[in-house]
């Protein structure tokens, strides 16, 4: 059986308490379970994210692969979706899944991250280019960003309410201008979701492949607000932050094939509502202290700067 990974058991009974427990304890025997049904057997030591565990394995059909198995959660469940519908276009391979499980055999991709590239420039050009690629025409049954508006549009009123002051007004009627006129419609677009540089590998059969997509339909200019919020570590001590995620922004636009206004909205919204959430639950590379007003001082700089 494996060994499941300290601070990953550690992170998942602190987040999910009993449930965490329950499902950790039946862990091992399920990673079993399924590695004799798909014909694998382990090839490596265990690896983690968040919430599941990442088992190297090799397959009697496929090769190398990765045995991956989520934590239950709904933020996992269209996961194999996304993956099934790109057929490997830009994105690891589906091999195998089990819904119930929720467990997948995939292909597997490289350790190394494009976070560890050390090029900023580098980081938005792939992620731009993966973006354009995962753009495909949406399958049916996805959840729908636009279903999302009215929730974002209530706690852009909440937190402006909640925390007056912390941002200037016009940086907060630009972000709700943003809800109202482009979250409520969107293009009937598969996107990543969650697109980062920690979220796309280096691999074999191409350079690079996304991860841990969440499998929304939209606005693929939304993503560019997603790599906005994971890349602050490059932002924060730049001379002019503001001046660099511009150009930021302009390098994704430009290889996603976006609108450059588009991704500068939804960049904007994002980071609006990133200085609300570190007001308001901190972040998990910082919940309290210096670093966490240092992240909280940047997010409003760069919601001001993205202001048009």
């Amino acid at each position: 059986m494996i060994e499941i990974p300290g601070e990953f058991e550690q992170c998942t009974l602190a987040r999910e308490g009993e449930k965490g427990a329950a499902w950790l304890a039946r862990l091992p025997s399920l990673v079993d379970e399924l590695l004799q049904r798909w014909g694998c057997v382990p090839d490596g030591a265990v690896l983690h994210g968040g919430v599941a565990v990442v088992v190297p394995v090799r397959s009697a059909i496929e090769g190398p692969a990765v045995l991956k198995v989520s934590f239950p959660h709904p933020g996992n469940v269209h996961e194999p979706d996304a993956f099934a519908a790109w057929q490997g276009r830009g994105a690891v391979r589906l091999y195998a899944r089990d819904d119930a499980r929720f467990a997948m055999l995939l292909e597997r991709a490289r350790t190394r991250t494009l976070a560890e590239c050390g090029d900023p420039d580098e980081m938005v050009t792939v992620a731009g280019r993966i973006s354009r690629r995962l753009a495909v025409p949406a399958p049916e049954g996805l959840p729908r960003q636009s279903a999302r508006a009215g929730e974002w549009e209530r706690r852009l009123v909440t937190d402006a309410e909640e925390f007056a002051g912390a941002l200037p007004q016009r940086v907060v009627d630009a972000a709700a201008a943003t809800v109202r006129e482009l979250a409520f419609v969107q293009p009937e677009v598969l996107i990543h979701g969650d697109l980062h540089p920690r979220n796309i590998l280096g691999a074999q059969r191409e350079p690079w492949l996304a991860v841990d997509p969440k499998g929304y339909v939209g606005d693929p200019a939304w993503d560019g607000g997603t790599l906005l919020k994971s890349m602050g570590y490059v932002f924060i001590d730049a001379d002019d932050p503001g001046k660099e995620v511009h150009r930021a922004l302009g390098l994704f636009a430009e290889a996603a094939e976006l609108e450059p206004e588009r991704v500068r909205r939804w960049a904007q919204l994002h980071a609006v509502e990133a200085a609300y959430w570190a007001r308001r639950h901190g972040f998990r590379v910082a919940r309290g202290g210096p670093e966490l007003d240092r992240i909280t001082l940047l997010a409003g700089h760069l919601a001001e700067a993205l202001t048009d």
